[in-house]
C-alpha cells in the first residue's frame, strides 16, 4: 500500500492549467489522497479537491471526507474514498508509529527550491480497511518532498528508491537530472534512530523498461549482484513504481523503486488522459 497526501499536486492536469502562463495558483485549491492498493483487493483513488474541501493545520489535514491527524505518538489516516475507474469504496484506517523522527529537509537542485524530507525513515504500520475488507501490519516509513516552483520547472527525471536493512535500518537513493543535465544523487543510511549517513553509492545498473509504457528505469546497486525488477506496481506513460531486488551496503534487498519523467508528464497526450485518473470534487 501506498499513500500520499498532496497539497497543489504535482501531477494534477488542473492545477497545471490554473498556474497557465504566469505559472502562480492557489495549492489548498487542489488537494488529493493517493491510494494505492495491490494483491488482489487492488485500488487507486486520486480525487482531487478544492479549498471549500479541505482543512488543513499543524495537526490534522481534512482532503473532503479523508482525514490525516498527529495525535503526537501516532499518524492516524482516515480512508474514504471511491477507487477510478471502477467505482469501488476504499474506507478504513490507517496507523503509522514512527520508531523515530528525521527534521532534516535535504535540497533536490542546486536553487535549493525542492527538499526531501525523511520524516520517519522506518515506522510501524497497521491497516484497517472496511471496503474492501483488508488488515495488515507491518514495517513502513513516512517522508515528504516540497516545493516553491512546479517539479519540471528545474528537473528532467528522477529516480528514487529505498530499502529496509538489517537492524532496523534503511538506505534511500535519490538520483536527479535538472533541465541543464546536471545530476545529483543522494544516497542515505538511515539507523534505528533515525540519524543519517551519506555512503558511495554503487554504479548504476538499468533495469528493464516497464511493460507497457516503456518507462526507463535505473537503480544504484553492489557489482557483486544483478539488480531486477520483482514486480511493476506502476506503469504510466510518465511514472512507474516497482518492487526491485538489488545489493545495497553489503546486503541483498528487496527495494521500494520510483522513476519520473517529467518531459513526459507535460506532454499533451499525458494531460489528456490524467483526469480519467484524477477526477475533480471541487
Amino acid at each position: 500500500m501506498t499513500l500520499i497526501a498532496f497539497v497543489g499536486s504535482v501531477f494534477s492536469p488542473y492545477y497545471a492549467r490554473a498556474r497557465g502562463r504566469s505559472g502562480l495558483a492557489d495549492p489548498e485549491n487542489h488537494c488529493a489522497l493517493n491510494v494505492s492498493l495491490y494483491g488482489p483487493a487492488r485500488r487507486w483513488t486520486m480525487t482531487e479537491r478544492g479549498r471549500g474541501q479541505v482543512r488543513r493545520d499543524v495537526q490534522q489535514f481534512q482532503i473532503g471526507p479523508s482525514q490525516m491527524r498527529w495525535t503526537g505518538q501516532a499518524l492516524e489516516i482516515d480512508i474514504d474514498e471511491r477507487a477510478v475507474p471502477l467505482p469501488q469504496r476504499v474506507r478504513g484506517r490507517v496507523r503509522l508509529w514512527p520508531r523515530a523522527l528525521s527534521p532534516q529537509l535535504w535540497p533536490l537542485d542546486r536553487a535549493g527550491r525542492h527538499g526531501w524530507g525523511p520524516i520517519a525513515p522506518s515506522a510501524r504500520v497497521e491497516l484497517s480497511l472496511d471496503a474492501p475488507a483488508l488488515s495488515w501490519s507491518g514495517e513502513g516509513y513516512l517522508d515528504s518532498n516540497e516545493g516553491e516552483e512546479p517539479i519540471d520547472r528545474p528537473f528532467l527525471q528522477w529516480d528514487w528508491s529505498r530499502a529496509h536493512l538489517s537492524g532496523g535500518r534503511s538506505a534511500v537513493l535519490y538520483e536527479l537530472e535538472e533541465r541543464d543535465h546536471s545530476q545529483r544523487l543522494l544516497a542515505l543510511a538511515f539507523d534505528r534512530h533515525g540519524q543519517a549517513q551519506p555512503f558511495t553509492a554503487p554504479g548504476p545498473q538499468r533495469l528493464a523498461a516497464s511493460p507497457i509504457w516503456r518507462m526507463p528505469r535505473m537503480i544504484r546497486g553492489e557489482a557483486s549482484a544483478t539488480a531486477r525488477v520483482e514486480q511493476t506496481l506502476e506503469d504510466t506513460p510518465f511514472y512507474s513504481r516497482s518492487l526491485v531486488q538489488t545489493r545495497l551496503l553489503g546486503e541483498n534487498v528487496t527495494a521500494f523503486h520510483e522513476s519520473l519523467s517529467l518531459p513526459r508528464l507535460v506532454h499533451g497526450a499525458t494531460q489528456w488522459m490524467l483526469p480519467w485518473r484524477m477526477p475533480r470534487r471541487a
